[in-house]
């Protein structure tokens, strides 16, 4: 198996540019890596990447190498696949990615119950807000939330997730109730945002009565977890726009209250992603088949029943519940 490892080596330093990101995927040494690299080139007689001071380039022989290495290890993975799927014996680890809220809620949870099903299975699970790149980190299994991108890869859609503008009563007490995305811009309300390396969403896409409008919010916080602008906004320190499912339970006891429930957030997506070739893989059909079951079941617990002013998806909906609460609709 050492050819067979060294070509995974190769591989994941092609995809991640760094021979030391490559060593750590591998889980081994930067020395290790290059070791193996340089074994390889010696084996083929020719440089399979220029190596600068501050980058490591592919050589045109290293791409040229790489797409069939790559061949190489996928026909590897799918015969060791028919042979788990021939003998019901699905073994292996599968790289999982998923955004800090819907890990910590949703797929961590359920790990040792997946693995107690399927003891030959390991589940190597990567969690973080920021936007994460399946093919770079080596990923088998993403779950997004939010509006996916064009994509190359297989998408599984698991549920529509409505979001939500709230704030702490001692905020509101402070600083007033904004009835619309027009009064958190024009009041200055302290906004709390979703921010990393990356991120997109600077502007707050709020369902309006003309439809869908994006609006300049600002504030004195943001931060790449989302866990933490809820605490912010449990302490507050301002309005945060959440999927309800993450903050269902402050929104039942008072901790946090709907605001702007005129111009409610448009909804967001839960999906799950993964190369198209890895679904010809037993474990990785599993592991998809298991969460997915699990996240729809956890999802439908935590919404039953769940209707709060301001998470309405219907502009009908919106306008009959600014009229009875005396909020004008934007």
């Amino acid at each position: 198996m050492s050819y067979v490892n060294t070509l995974k080596m190769f591989v994941r330093v092609y995809e991640l540019g760094s021979m030391s990101a490559a060593a750590r995927d591998q889980r081994t040494s930067p020395a290790v890596a290059s070791s193996r690299i340089s074994e390889l080139e010696k084996h083929l007689g020719v440089r399979l990447f220029n190596r600068t001071t501050r980058a490591l380039q592919p050589t045109e022989h290293g791409s040229l190498f790489y797409d069939g290495a790559q061949k190489i290890l996928d026909a590897i993975a799918e015969a060791e696949a028919a042979v788990g799927d021939a003998t019901q014996n699905p073994r292996g680890t599968v790289f999982v990615g998923a955004p800090l809220g819907v890990g910590r809620r949703f797929i961590a949870p359920h790990v040792p119950a997946f693995k107690a099903q399927y003891p030959q299975i390991d589940v190597r699970l990567r969690m973080s807000d920021r936007i994460i790149d399946v093919t770079a980190e080596g990923l088998d299994v993403a779950f997004h939330l939010g509006i996916l991108d064009d994509s190359t890869l297989k998408l599984r859609t698991i549920a529509d997730c409505p979001r939500i503008l709230c704030a702490s009563p001692d905020y509101i007490a402070r600083r007033g109730m904004p009835h619309s995305g027009t009064d958190i811009v024009g009041q200055k309300h302290d906004c709390l945002n979703l921010r990393f390396p990356g991120a997109k969403e600077f502007q707050w896409t709020l369902d309006t009565a003309e439809g869908p409008r994006r609006f300049d919010i600002s504030g004195p916080f943001e931060s790449d977890d989302g866990d933490v602008l809820t605490g912010w906004a449990l302490d507050g320190h301002g309005i945060v726009m959440k999927p309800v499912f993450e903050v269902v339970e402050h929104l039942t006891s008072g901790a946090l209250v709907p605001v702007a429930r005129a111009t409610p957030p448009m909804p967001i997506q839960l999906s799950c992603l993964y190369p198209h070739r890895r679904f010809k893989d037993p474990k990785i059909r599993l592991f998809l088949d298991f969460m997915i079951g699990r996240c729809k079941a956890e999802l439908a617990a935590r919404m039953d029943g769940v209707s709060f002013p301001g998470m309405s998806n219907t502009r009908k909906e919106r306008s009959a519940e600014a009229h009875d609460s005396g909020y004008p609709p934007d």
